[in-house]
């Protein structure tokens, strides 16, 4: 079956996010920071955690985490129990900061995408670090790329964690190669001058203002992951989820794909993008019809092959826009 990350498709021109503020957030003032923590970095730094709740954690710092999004109460109730006070995502979906409250904690939503971090973004990260409660909490989706990323840099130009240390990061939490930018990022992130963040003025929102576009491409996402959990437990309706119908799944991507092909702005995409997009669609239809022809007698029957062959082209189709269009790295744009 596919990886999740495989129809996040063209986020690089999706992406277009201001850090906008559209829910309450508590002014960041200057302050110093805590004079307690040491910025020195243990030899044991990085390293992975493990955690019955949290996806993929890796600890760069004795007060910075990297890992997936929490989900549920018992992800964030960890995240407590771990003494984190503040939860940074990097990611375009809208953050959980209902349960975040429940349990005590803090979303900072300080978006971007997979073609690296810009130099704005580099000095908002280093400045979260510095300058609000910790300890914290980076997340993406699923903690393999964009947050180590994210973590890597904010550490480094922070000062909490030396630059040769960055790639190892990377390494450990299995960010792809293919992210060249990402990886670049990290690469080249150097530590901030004092002045520099103390004279930055940002508003560090708990919702940021993701354009329209981005909101789709997160739409495209979760109704992937949620064919992905499908296939999983062989093409029908997860025990643990009973609630999410193959073929309707199925419906879902094939909408979401439609509606970007409506869209005046990807109208105006590369032909090669919008190829792309079609050809997914069209596979998407294929599964619905193949899904809702499907009647097994029971769970003991095999889903058709048909239904992994459709979702591989899928698969194949996004990580060819992928490599071509949405993770050029900045840098080359």
């Amino acid at each position: 079956m596919p990886t999740v990350n495989a129809v996040s498709c063209l986020l690089c021109f999706a992406f277009l996010v201001t850090v906008g503020d559209t829910s309450a957030a508590p002014p960041t003032g200057k302050r110093k920071p805590d004079a307690s923590v040491s910025t020195a970095q243990p030899a044991s730094y990085p390293r992975k955690l493990s955690s019955p709740h949290l996806t993929n954690p890796i600890q760069l710092h004795a007060r910075v985490i990297s890992g997936g999004v929490p989900e549920g109460d018992a992800a964030f109730r960890e995240l407590a129990k771990l003494g984190v006070k503040t939860i940074i995502t990097v990611d375009g979906a809208k953050p959980d900061t209902e349960t975040a409250l429940r349990h005590g904690l803090r979303y900072v939503h300080l978006p971007h995408g997979y073609d690296g971090i810009s130099e704005a973004r580099r000095t908002q990260l280093a400045k979260a670090v510095r300058d609000l409660d910790g300890p914290f909490y980076f997340h993406c989706h699923h903690g393999k790329h964009r947050s180590p990323a994210a973590a890597s840099v904010a550490c480094v130009g922070a000062g909490l964690m030396p630059p040769s240390n960055a790639a190892s990061v990377l390494a450990l939490a299995g960010t792809s190669q293919n992210y060249r930018g990402l990886h670049q990022s990290a690469a080249t992130a150097v530590p901030l001058a004092s002045e520099v963040l103390e004279n930055l003025e940002v508003e560090f929102v708990s919702v940021a203002t993701v354009d329209a576009l981005a909101e789709a491409m997160v739409e495209v996402q979760r109704s992937y992951d949620h064919l992905q959990t499908i296939a999983a437990a062989d093409w029908r309706s997860p025990e643990s989820h009973p609630d999410l119908d193959p073929a309707h799944q199925a419906l879902l991507l094939q909408e979401h794909f439609r509606e970007l092909l409506r869209d005046n702005v990807v109208q105006k995409w590369p032909e090669a993008v919008m190829q792309m997009l079609t050809e997914s669609a069209a596979d998407a239809r294929r599964l619905e019809t193949r899904l809702r022809e499907w009647h097994p007698k029971d769970r003991s029957e095999s889903p058709p092959s048909v239904l992994s062959q459709i979702a591989k082209r899928i698969e194949a189709n996004c990580q060819n826009c992928h490599q071509r269009f949405r993770d050029t790295p900045l840098s080359e744009k």
